[in-house]
């Protein structure tokens, strides 16, 4: 699963898996989503983001996480 933000746009992608999108349905103002030929949600597409969510916070509870890749530099709290 991959999170990426789009300042330019205010457009907060998550990219559920890799297979190919074929078809998008926005199911709520600014909220679209991307399918596949067997309508699996391959996506979710945020529409003014920055608007509608608090961007400055990511939390991941109970993940069964194997690794955990930052691509671009960000400031990570532990809660320790």
């Amino acid at each position: 699963m991959i999170f990426e933000y789009f300042p330019d746009t205010d457009m907060l992608y998550i990219k559920l898996t890799d297979r190919i999108s074929v078809e998008s349905e926005e199911i709520a103002p600014g909220i679209v989503l991307d399918l596949d030929e067997n309508s699996h949600i391959v996506g979710v597409e945020v529409e003014d983001a920055g608007k509608q969510i608090d961007l400055s916070r990511l939390e991941l509870k109970a993940m069964p996480l194997t690794s955990l890749l930052i691509s671009e530099r960000v400031a990570v709290e532990t809660g320790d």
